[in-house]
């Protein structure tokens, strides 16, 4: 068979240099959880010497770690005294928990969650029975809270709210919330922080990720106004509700077009559901990015995975697009669904009975 040596030597490049990005990211987790880019954060150029006193770990391996990092971008190396330092701006991803985009503190395990899972992802393609969320490594749970709490905290009340039609006016003299798939209710403490007058329920089907919500919302004072269900997206017991959100969850359900009814169900009559969900285009190939590409990755593993060992009645996966969601909600019984704004890395929808 002909092999155009032109564009093999260039797919051999991009695995190579995928692998890198693969094994790296890995090292930055572990790096992470080390502390090793908190001890790096404002303090100049270290030698790996100098980093392992800081740290109290291996200079030996340090002295790799630094190297993998700096070839990937992470740090910096200056070849002239043999020193690194750590860019300020990895320093607000990686070290800053009040930005925007940090991605410190555990966020990075999705990626060593979907390596642990690889196992269960090849038995799961073989007999198209799935995963369920429950049985992925519990380190899954806390990523999950630690990679979008940023971003709720950032937009949630600041822009999302404020954009969907009639609703902050709502939340601010004293509304009735449910958040469904709340996982540890970062999403539910942003709000009920933001609108003291509004009552809260918090829904999620997995009792662990329900146990440690209870536990973050007594931290942050505010038992008295947050309930919490255990209970699935199409079973919760809770109603007169004048919004329902699904935060970056709905296309990991089973029976999302059930999840939409019992929301209808469950709103007052001048109720609204805001739907949170990745950035995705109608189209596969308009998908074809660096962020499609990381959502694809993580709906085969998490999200699709899920909904199918959920039944699957109908898996959106995690790059459905507006026009697959809108048919959810239309089949749901809503009469209004429009786009309410959005990020670089989500898109915000408004539902209305």
């Amino acid at each position: 068979m002909p092999v155009d040596e032109t564009k093999l030597e260039a797919f051999l490049g991009q695995l190579i240099t995928d692998m890198g990005a693969a094994a790296g990211i890995a090292l930055t987790y572990v790096g992470d959880q080390l502390g090793i880019f908190k001890a790096m954060a404002g303090a100049g150029d270290l030698t790996p010497e100098e980093l392992s006193s800081r740290t109290g770990l291996s200079q030996r391996l340090l002295q790799e770690w630094l190297n993998t990092q700096a070839a990937g971008g992470y740090v910096e190396y200056k070849s002239a005294d043999g020193t690194y330092n750590l860019p300020d701006e990895q320093a607000f991803v990686l070290t800053d928990p009040e930005s925007p985009v940090f991605m410190g503190d555990g966020a990075l395990a999705f990626f060593s969650v979907m390596h642990a899972a690889d196992d269960k992802m090849q038995e799961a393609f073989k007999t198209g029975s799935g995963i369920h969320w429950a049985d992925h490594d519990p380190r899954l749970f806390e990523a999950t809270e630690r990679f979008f709490r940023p971003s709720y905290r950032t937009h949630l009340t600041n822009d999302w709210i404020p954009a969907l039609d009639g609703v902050e006016e709502k939340l601010n003299a004293g509304a009735m919330v449910a958040d469904v798939g709340c996982g540890h209710a970062a999403s539910t403490i942003v709000m009920a922080s933001a609108y003291p007058a509004s009552t809260f329920v918090a829904i999620d089907s997995h009792p662990g990720s329900i146990n440690t919500a209870k536990e973050r919302v007594s931290e942050a004072g505010l038992s008295e106004r947050i309930e919490f269900e255990v209970a699935s997206s199409t079973d919760y017991d809770s109603t007169g509700f004048d919004l329902i959100c699904f935060m970056d969850c709905l296309h990991d359900m089973g029976d999302p077009v059930g999840a939409v009814k019992h929301a209808k169900q469950a709103l007052n009559t001048d109720g609204a559901v805001l739907l949170v969900e990745p950035f995705a285009n109608d189209t596969v190939e308009e998908n074809f990015n660096p962020l499609g590409r990381l959502f694809y990755a993580a709906s085969t593993y998490l999200c699709s995975a899920n909904s199918i060992a959920q039944g699957g009645v109908h898996t959106l996966g995690a790059q459905a697009g507006e026009s697959a969601l809108r048919e959810v909600f239309e089949q749901g019984g809503f009469t209004t669904f429009n786009r309410a704004t959005e990020t670089p890395f989500n898109i915000i929808y408004q539902g209305k009975p």
